[in-house]
């Protein structure tokens, strides 16, 4: 009998043994921040965070190696961490360079690898030069405000004086960016602040040094824990490829060219569906997204169906065309910004000013593109194989065209249609396509057929019609 009961004392023991390690067990949720930051990064914050909510972890770790990225999406990273209810770390593995470094400051602890590096958060152009001051100043002042947000500590010192030391001191994060400023005992001006991990865990910017997420979770004294890894879906993949700022501008150069194209050609082809297609692939995952609004993609709708307006219903070109690019490219451009970014940044404008740039460069590298492609396209060495290189000399008894249409030129009629440059005109009781030879004919213009080739007939309008 008494060994059934310390049998039974001892499983009770071991149960509740169990049960209090599961209670102190906690949730780490980790992803990573191993690429340049851009929209498809603040993307997976915004996913790892609610999926971090509805687990109900205790801490956030973010995995980074990183050069930096986009200012604006490393601020709406840094926001959410500072907002954030879940206490947020940060390992980071090798580097945390510019945008880098302001994401992990703004984190609750820093871990570094042994060589690892953090700061140089200079705000650089494409080509590595530094950016106006302007720039700059917004970013110092994020620096600063971000170490700020940690808070400070007051301290007694031994002659009774009260002084305040900084968790993450302000002047430090603002001197990774400026090299003008000098902080005594760390920088001399003219250099832009960049810390070793030894040197980061002396100037309190890092907690400490690890080899690996085991040991990080180790040195922040969390015993019992279990890690729940963000894994991407094939979809999520597709998206963060499509709102890649690069991905945008080929498709915009597909948008804008393809509509080129179809205006110059009549009938309905494949550049109209290519640059349909086009704009699903631009406008679905920013719409998906929360990025893209309605009115946004209204206004590039209403843009494109002026456009058409103008060239086959009213003549010439005049307010509706102009009207319709403009709404073209300016739904283009705002369906590219957050619409949190003119609440929350205060040089919104720079943004729009880059996504304008953006759209604008793709449109005007369209047509030029395809304005040249079109002529040298056929000159090359695999479409030359699929033309006639030889040619029929009238001499030798070719002619291109019909008896009936070379007996045609100096014959009159009028435009039924608009010719831009393609159109039909009626000679006689008979329609027949033509082509103007020069710009524009109205619909119900006389014309003259001026040439024929190809059994095409070339017209111009007959002024003494």
């Amino acid at each position: 009998m008494n060994q059934i009961i310390r049998v039974i004392i001892t499983i009770s023991l071991l149960f509740v043994s169990l049960q209090l390690i599961s209670n102190d067990t906690t949730l780490v949720y980790l992803y990573d921040i191993k690429q340049e930051i851009g929209p498809e990064v603040w993307r997976n914050t915004q996913k790892a965070f609610d999926e971090a909510e509805k687990i109900d972890a205790g801490i956030v770790l973010i995995h980074m190696n990183t050069y930096g990225g986009m200012v604006n999406a490393a601020d709406s990273i840094r926001t959410k961490i500072l907002n954030a209810k879940i206490p947020v770390w940060v390992f980071i593995d090798n580097n945390a360079a510019s945008a880098g470094a302001l994401i992990s400051i703004a984190c609750d602890s820093i871990y570094m690898r042994p060589g690892g590096n953090i700061g140089a958060a200079t705000v650089v152009d494409q080509s590595g030069q530094p950016v106006p001051d302007k720039y700059q100043s917004f970013m110092r002042s994020m620096m600063r405000s971000t170490a700020e947000s940690h808070g400070k500590d007051t301290v007694v010192t031994a002659n009774g004086d009260t002084v305040f030391e900084w968790y993450r001191d302000p002047a430090i994060a603002e001197a990774m960016v400026d090299p003008r400023l000098a902080v005594e005992g760390v920088v001399d001006s003219g250099k832009v602040i960049s810390f070793t991990t030894t040197e980061a865990i002396q100037n309190g910017f890092c907690e400490g040094k690890a080899e690996n997420i085991k040991e990080v979770l180790e040195q922040g004294g969390i015993e019992h824990y279990e890690i729940v890894k963000q894994e991407l879906s094939a979809m999520d993949m597709i998206i963060n490829f499509l709102i890649n700022p690069f991905v945008h501008g080929i498709l915009i150069m597909i948008i804008i060219g393809g509509l080129y194209f179809e205006l110059q050609s009549p009938g309905i082809g494949f550049p109209l569906a290519a640059a349909a297609l086009a704009t699903m692939l631009y406008f679905a995952p920013l719409y998906l997204e929360g990025i893209a609004e309605n009115w946004e993609i209204l206004i590039f709708i209403v843009g494109v169906v002026l456009i058409m307006v103008e060239i086959f219903v009213i003549p010439g070109f005049g307010v509706a065309g102009v009207s319709g690019i403009v709404m073209v490219l300016a739904g283009l451009t705002l369906a590219m910004i957050d619409n949190l970014e003119f609440q929350m940044n205060p040089n919104y404008m720079d943004t729009v000013l880059k996504s304008l740039g953006t759209v604008v460069i793709s449109s005007v590298g369209a047509m030029v593109l395809g304005i040249w492609g079109s002529k040298k396209m056929f000159d090359g060495a695999v479409f030359s194989r699929l033309t006639l290189a030889s040619t029929q000399q009238r001499e030798e008894g070719f002619i291109n065209v019909k008896k009936e249409f070379m007996e045609m030129v100096g014959r009159k009629g009028v435009a039924i249609t608009v010719l831009r440059p393609s159109g039909t005109i009626e000679i006689g009781e008979e329609h027949f396509d033509a082509k103007a030879e020069n710009g524009y004919i109205d619909k119900g213009m006389p014309v003259v057929v001026t040439r024929t080739s190809a059994s095409q007939l070339y017209v111009e309008l007959d002024k003494e019609g």
